[in-house]
Order: C-alpha cells, then sequence, then structure tokens
C-alpha cells in the first residue's frame, strides 16, 4: 500500500473511531465493582426515611389532580399505552375504586400517627413530605389560610416529630389549587402574570406557621417530570401536548423564579427566627444510555437528552442563567446563583435512547432492552441499574460539590414477598457506600420511596411503591412487606458481604 493510501485508511479509521466513542455509551455491567469488606456501615447522622407527596397519600378535592381524578373517574377514563406508559387524559384501572377510596388515597389523613409509629418502629429517623397549596388555599382570592388545613399540618408534624421523625419538607410536589388554573389575561397556572404572587401569599403562611419546625426544605420536586407529563404529553394537569422545547421554557423559568423566590423568603424568616435551614430541589434522574453502542446517533442523543432532562435545570441555579440544551435562550433570574444548599437526587433507572437517522428528532426511549435476558424490570416495566445511580451522583458532585440527599428511590414490586425492592434496596444502598467510602460523593440520606402504597399519578392505585402493603378495599389496612424489615436491618447494622452477595447475585 502506498503512502498515500495509508494516510486516507488512518483518517477513515480515525473518523470512525472518533465518531463512535462520542456521546454515551451503553454498560454491560448493572452493578459497580464494589469492594470487598465485612459491612457497610453509615455514619450515625446519616438520614433515613421515606418520602411521600399530599396529592398522592391525602385528600386533594379541590387541587387541580383532584378534578382530573374526578373527571376521569366520571367518564370512565382508565387505559394505559403500555405497560408503564400513560394515557394522556387517563387514569390507569381508577374504576376498580369507589369514589370513597379515590378520594381518601390511603386515609393517611386519619392514619398519620400509626403510619409515623411504623417508621418509627422501623428505625426511620426522616420523613419528607409536602403541604398541599390546594388545602391551605382551597378557594381563590382568600384573604385568610383555611384554619382546618393548618392545625391538620401542625398536628401531622409534631406527630412525625414525636416519632423521631425529621422533617423534609416539600414546597411544590406536582399539583396546585384547582383556582390557580383557571385562564387570567389568557394565560393559565405558572404561567399566568400573578402565578409567583399567588405563591408567594401560600409560601408565607407556611413560612409563618410552620417555619420553626423546618430545617430542610425541598422548593421543587421533580420539576422536569411535571413539565414533560403536563406540557408536552398531557399524562399531568394541564394536560397540554405542546411539541417544541421553546414552548416549554416559559415554565422552566417560572419555577427557577418560584425557587430563587423561596430561598429569599426562607432565608428571611430563619434570621428572624435565630436558626438556619438548608435549601434545595430534587430532580428526577435516569441514567441515559444509547441502546446501541455502534450507532453514534444513539449515542449523541443520549447524552444531549441526559443534559437537557437532567443538568440544564440544575446549571442554572449554579450560574444564574437559565440556557436551554439545542436553543438560543438565555435568561439571567435574580437570585438563583449559588442558590442550592444541597442537591436531591430521585432515581428510578435506566432509560435507552433509539434514533432513527432519517427523523433525528423522534428518537425512541425504551424502558429496557425488550431482548435482553439479564435485565432485571419492575411492574412498569422498568429497569433496576444501580451502576447508573453510582454514575448519577458521582457525576452530579463532581459538577456542583454540593451534598447531595437521595429524596426518592424504589421500585414498583406488587408482590407480598418482594424480592426485586429487597435486592433494589440493598444493591442501590451499596452504591452509596462506596460513593461515601471512596470519597467520590458526599451523600448524607436515603429517603425511600415511598413508605405506603399510595396513588401514583397516572397509574392510579395500581403501581406498587410502598415498604408497607395498604389493602384499599379493606379499611386501608397496613401490611409490611419483607422489604420494611430488610430496610430496618441496613439502618441498624449496615450491609453485611454476605447480604451483598444474597441480593447482588442476579445483578452481576
Amino acid at each position: 500500500m502506498n503512502v498515500k493510501k495509508k494516510i486516507i485508511s488512518l483518517l477513515i479509521f480515525l473518523s470512525v473511531f472518533g465518531f463512535l466513542s462520542c456521546g454515551k455509551d451503553r454498560k454491560k455491567q448493572l452493578l459497580s465493582d464494589i469492594p470487598q469488606t465485612d459491612l457497610m456501615k453509615f455514619p450515625a447522622n446519616f438520614l433515613w426515611g421515606t418520602s411521600t407527596a399530599a396529592e398522592q397519600m391525602e385528600e386533594t378535592p379541590d387541587s387541580d389532580w383532584g378534578k382530573f381524578i374526578q373527571d376521569a373517574y366520571k367518564n370512565k377514563r382508565f387505559e394505559t399505552s403500555g405497560v408503564g406508559i400513560a394515557k394522556a387524559g387517563h387514569i390507569h384501572n381508577l374504576g376498580n375504586y369507589t369514589k370513597e377510596e379515590i378520594l381518601k388515597k390511603t386515609n393517611h389523613n386519619q392514619m398519620y400517627k400509626e403510619d409515623f409509629e411504623m417508621a418509627k418502629n422501623m428505625k426511620h429517623n426522616a420523613y419528607r413530605f409536602s403541604i398541599a397549596w390546594d388545602r391551605i388555599f382551597p378557594r381563590a382570592n382568600m384573604r385568610e389560610p383555611d384554619r382546618e388545613a393548618i392545625l391538620y399540618y401542625k398536628n401531622l408534624i409534631a406527630s412525625m416529630k414525636a416519632n423521631g421523625l425529621f422533617p423534609l419538607l416539600t414546597l411544590f410536589h406536582f399539583s396546585s389549587p384547582a383556582w390557580f388554573w383557571e385562564e387570567k389575561d389568557g394565560k393559565v397556572g405558572w404561567e399566568r402574570d400573578d402565578a409567583l404572587q399567588q405563591y408567594e401569599k401560600f409560601l408565607r403562611v407556611i413560612v409563618e406557621n410552620f417555619g420553626a419546625d423546618i430545617e430542610h426544605w425541598c422548593t421543587l420536586n421533580e420539576p422536569m417530570v411535571f413539565i414533560l407529563g403536563g406540557y408536552m404529553e398531557g399524562v399531568f394537569p394541564p394536560l397540554q401536548k405542546r411539541k417544541e422545547i421553546p414552548e416549554i421554557i416559559p415554565v422552566m423559568s417560572r419555577l427557577l423564579h418560584m425557587h430563587a423566590l423561596s430561598r429569599k423568603i426562607i432565608k428571611e424568616s430563619d434570621a428572624k427566627l435565630g436558626k438556619k435551614s438548608i435549601i434545595g430541589f430534587t430532580m428526577h434522574t435516569r441514567a441515559f444510555e444509547p441502546y446501541r453502542n455502534y450507532a453514534p446517533l444513539d449515542r449523541i442523543i443520549a447524552d444531549k437528552v441526559e443534559q437537557a432532562f437532567i443538568w440544564d435545570f440544575i446549571d442554572a441555579t449554579k450560574t444564574g442563567i437559565l440556557q436551554v440544551t439545542n436553543t438560543d435562550y438565555k435568561e439571567e433570574i435574580p437570585g438563583l446563583k449559588d442558590s442550592l444548599d444541597y442537591l436531591g437526587i430521585n432515581y428510578y433507572g435506566r432509560y435507552y435512547i433509539k434514533s432513527n437517522i432519517l427523523t433525528p428528532a423522534k428518537f425512541e426511549t425504551l424502558f429496557a432492552d425488550p431482548e435482553s435476558k439479564k435485565e432485571i424490570v419492575n411492574d412498569l416495566g422498568w429497569e433496576a441499574y444501580p451502576l447508573g445511580f453510582s454514575y448519577i451522583l458521582s457525576k452530579a458532585y463532581e459538577k456542583y460539590k454540593l451534598p447531595i440527599y437521595v429524596l426518592e428511590s424504589g421500585t414498583a414490586d406488587k408482590e407480598d414477598n418482594d424480592v426485586k425492592r429487597q435486592a433494589n434496596l440493598v444493591t442501590h444502598i451499596a452504591e452509596i457506600w462506596n460513593l461515601n467510602n471512596s470519597k467520590k460523593a458526599d451523600i448524607r440520606g436515603y429517603i425511600h420511596w415511598s413508605l405506603i402504597d399510595n396513588f401514583e399519578w397516572a397509574e392510579g392505585f395500581e403501581a406498587k411503591f410502598g415498604l408497607v402493603k395498604v389493602d384499599y378495599h379493606n379499611n386501608y389496612k397496613r401490611i409490611p412487606r419483607p422489604s420494611a424489615k430488610l430496610y430496618t436491618e441496613i439502618i441498624e447494622k449496615g450491609i453485611s458481604k454476605q447480604m451483598l452477595e444474597t441480593y447482588s447475585k442476579d445483578y452481576r
């Protein structure tokens, strides 16, 4: 071969190699290479607990979700588009439940003392919850908050603290009052001109009545899930289907303004009370990987999707400037720069990106590999992927150097002997220990989703995420699953070598 041909061949090789090494790659391992140790023990001040949300646990008939549930029930919209795939305007199998059961959700309103005592007996030391805005202000233009709602939440917080549960309060967990979505000047919800003013009214009531008891604030739960579900897929209120990314940027911007406003007001309250809170929010994360490592477009799009879905929003709180991937949008938001004291991470597994070179903007997102015999999938078809958990946590720490709290992680497993949830607990908590032990992250708490089975948004009551089973048709009886006992053992003793070997065997 002459010199010219050799050079051309080399250039072709380097070009192909470079193209194939760009973007994300798909890993074969499911679990990190965790060092052999007899016992993975956590520090005494590590937070252990469970996560919930008012809309999923309590009676909220005056919320946007409350009205959506009532309408779906009335008009018998109970379908899905497939396993774990919501259908716009529908709530899965809602017709299997009575009106009373749908209203009461888990009956937590009446049973919270029992629930907190149960958590205490399981050795939990923390509890994440939210306060329903629609219960505080069920009607528009109320001058004063609903006093019964204030008393309820005062008693709720007092009860969790009496049971040794450190309260972690979430301010916005997807739902808001139905009146907030009434059109005003051609806009609804978070895009209304008075949205921040209305939210501030709610926030000041929360800070005034509960601020002395709260030191850990989560301003937003999974903002990109809220935007994707509510504004693009039409499966969350406001049930819209916007087609282009620029059409959702106003909502991203408004939620970041809301976060900055929340921080300002909470800090002002802390100064008056002589206390110091930590303020952050929590992001829904997935390990986005290419379905085919050999397909450059899969790899590139997986990288772009991860940036847009996870990091754009957090990046804005570091720089103070919202910049959105694949757009030229740039907005400086007052009070936003360096506005996180901690970062919350919610993690539920891996998603695969499968592209089509003819229509690159219309890629597929797969919950699992349909051709794989090794993957472990839950009742919603989501793949369990502890290695991805480690990737997300370590990258988050590398990017932001903030303390991290895992504010949600778990799996849908309806079985009474919930072996998938048990394995999920052990393997994911082992990943946390490994990162802390190797100093690759600073993770200060694991808050499992969830304490009990509850209302799971468009999945209705069908997806079972609880350490504790709820028998909705038998007076909401609580029945702890084996995972509840296993979690207690981890909290008390740590993860032994034998425990890890037992529960990780299917991941190796």
